[in-house]
């Protein structure tokens, strides 16, 4: 790369690319101008790069979208370059080229602009050389975990609410995305994988997988959509939940666009528009954990509804046996002499208690999450009750 001469220059010119290599500098008039204009009005001329990145930093803070703000981004060509070139060598796997690299970065120039504060003293490039080298190390990581995933495992790690956005982004209709999203959920709560760490490279479902989310498909259907249509066998369940992969890679990791896009006003013209803009923050794993997390409180909160009901309809003399063993803490042997009676009747009647909350509880869950009642399923349950026992009497002493 040939080093840029004077202030002039370093504050109004551009990067240009040939293919993956540096070509040259494009230079914008109104940059130029402006520059030349500011250095002309300063008695003795001030030369310091450093005095006219803070002036200029000064200004943008007072007009964020101004000329202070192409100025910022011409003078943070080189550090983003070198930035960009270190970064993406460090990806040995990576399929991005330096202008790639360089596009992801020098669209995060606000984030550099924002975070920075001249009044410390920090030094701008050295602030933006961390900044652009961390954004672009984020996307990499981004992208790599998308390209690693297989067809299944996204599918898996995918929330609703960004499916749904990835099939109106690839231009499917209601209806269509109903039934896509209604497969999707089918999959998901027929093909659990057994370990969540080995999730990553999640292998195509079985034969017996692909019918069990047919058969749960079909069942479906004529509740969960407006138009519930035929039955549907699974190979086109398969061929469904392939296009919805194909769209969600799509739509949260679109390729990265050629840098040598036409730009007006510059004399070369090859300035990437898309150089201008905040870069997306999109963290596959925050974006599935911002809507997870929704649907886990909501959930949480109708499991407690559920259980409250169920703990209503229970006889008095249940009630008063969970009351004096979660509340009061009594041990079984103790309740059994405040109430003159055997040890093995108090326990009995607390297990009969127990498994009429999870009964309501399990049929909740069946007819409203969908989930096959395994034992290991029951016996999960059966926890969850027990913590909310003793979470609700906790909370709410008698």
């Amino acid at each position: 790369m040939i080093p840029r001469q004077g202030i002039v220059q370093i504050f109004s010119t551009f990067i240009q690319f040939d293919f993956d290599r540096f070509s040259n500098w494009a230079t914008a008039p109104r940059l130029r101008r402006s520059m030349t204009k500011c250095l002309n009005e300063t008695a003795p001329k001030e030369t310091s790069e450093n005095f006219w990145a803070i002036y200029w930093h000064k200004r943008w803070q007072k007009k964020p979208q101004g000329i202070a703000r192409e100025h910022l981004l011409a003078y943070l060509q080189e550090v983003c370059f070198w930035s960009t070139q270190k970064t993406i060598m460090g990806f040995t796997s990576t399929q991005y080229t330096i202008p790639d690299g360089f596009q992801i970065a020098i669209a995060g120039i606000d984030k550099v602009l924002k975070g920075f504060d001249g009044d410390r003293g920090y030094n701008l490039k050295s602030y933006a050389s961390i900044t652009f080298s961390n954004l672009i190390r984020e996307l990499l990581r981004q992208r790599q975990e998308i390209d690693i995933c297989s067809e299944w495992s996204l599918l898996r790690k995918l929330s609703q609410k960004r499916l749904q956005e990835s099939l109106q982004n690839a231009g499917l209709s209601a209806e269509v995305s109903e039934k896509y999203v209604l497969a999707w959920n089918c999959f998901k709560n027929i093909y659990v994988p057994e370990r969540s760490s080995a999730t990553r490279r999640l292998a195509k479902p079985s034969p017996e997988a692909w019918i069990a989310i047919a058969n749960l498909y079909n069942k479906e259907r004529r509740g969960q959509l407006s138009q519930p249509g035929e039955a549907v066998k699974p190979e086109i369940l398969e061929k469904w939940l392939l296009i919805c992969v194909k769209a969600a890679r799509s739509y949260l990791y679109p390729n990265v666009t050629s840098i040598n896009q036409p730009k007006p006003g510059y004399d070369s013209g090859e300035i990437a528009d898309s150089l201008v803009g905040e870069i997306e923050d999109s963290l596959l794993s925050e974006m599935i954990v911002e809507e997870e997390v929704q649907q886990r409180n909501q959930q949480q909160s109708q499991i407690n509804e559920i259980l409250i009901s169920a703990l209503a309809k229970l006889k008095p003399d249940e009630q008063k046996l969970l009351e004096l063993y979660y509340a009061q803490k009594l041990k079984q042997g103790d309740i059994a002499k405040k109430l003159s009676t055997q040890q093995y009747t108090i326990s009995r009647k607390l297990s009969r208690a127990r498994k009429s909350l999870l009964k309501s509880l399990s049929l909740w869950t069946k007819d409203t999450l969908h989930i096959y009642l395994t034992s290991d399923v029951l016996k999960a349950m059966s926890a969850v009750i027990e913590e909310w026992l003793e979470s609700h009497y906790h909370s709410n002493p008698q």
